[in-house]
């Protein structure tokens, strides 16, 4: 599939900042979309694909400084271009639903507003990785920085290599995601994630059919 085409299912993007609760409600608006009798993949970044998932591991474990910014980005869409390949465009020409828990938006965020790639420097490898696809509806899950980074604590894994770093970074990486919405208004809609669980998935059912009537 070249990006130029046009799938016949969507792409679904959730994105924001360390625990606004993207997986919990990417599985709940999944499970939204099974019920109205779409086939539907959940799936994840970095990761979702032979490759991607050993890329995983690279990234979001180990020291803060383990990598440069640089080699972050070009480790992000590596991973990228394989989830890309393997997974999501050929679900996509099945005519599947697909919902990410995380892409392209949080390279963007993290490495090019957090960690100060810069916005020209990221979109130059999204160009060469990913072309012109980008998702059909993209949520920003949003919060306080201080309010998700306390949601992450004391979760039971190693994969906090991104939260460990500095509150400034975080910041920086909230107002991405801000200036990204802000940007493109035709697919990302901005979410209030500090508030109860169904409340935030009922918003985002409504958006979703209000955008994206199946």
């Amino acid at each position: 599939m070249t990006s130029n085409s046009k799938p016949p299912g969507k792409f679904i993007t959730l994105e924001g900042g360390d625990g606004t609760g993207k997986s919990t409600q990417a599985r709940q608006l999944g499970a939204y979309l099974e019920a109205r009798g779409l086939d539907v993949l959940l799936t994840r970044e970095p990761g979702g694909a032979p490759g991607s998932d050993d890329i995983r591991k690279l990234l979001l474990t180990g020291d803060p400084d383990r990598w440069d910014v640089v080699g972050e980005t070009l480790l992000f869409y590596a991973s990228r271009r394989n989830h890309l390949r393997l997974t999501v465009w050929p679900a996509l020409a099945a005519g599947k639903w697909v919902i990410s828990d995380r892409f392209a938006d949080s390279t963007m965020a993290y490495q090019g507003y957090g960690n100060r790639m810069g916005a020209g420097n990221v979109r130059k490898i999204h160009e060469v990785a990913v072309g012109d696809f980008e998702p059909d509806l993209t949520y920003i899950l949003d919060m306080e920085v201080e309010a998700g980074l306390k949601r992450t604590q004391g979760r039971g894994h190693d994969e906090d290599r991104f939260e460990r770093m500095k509150l400034d970074f975080h910041k920086r990486m909230r107002a991405g995601f801000l200036e990204i919405a802000k940007e493109n208004p035709h697919r990302c809609v901005i979410v209030d994630a500090d508030r109860p669980i169904d409340a935030i998935q009922s918003d985002m059912q409504q958006i979703l059919d209000q955008r994206l009537p199946a």
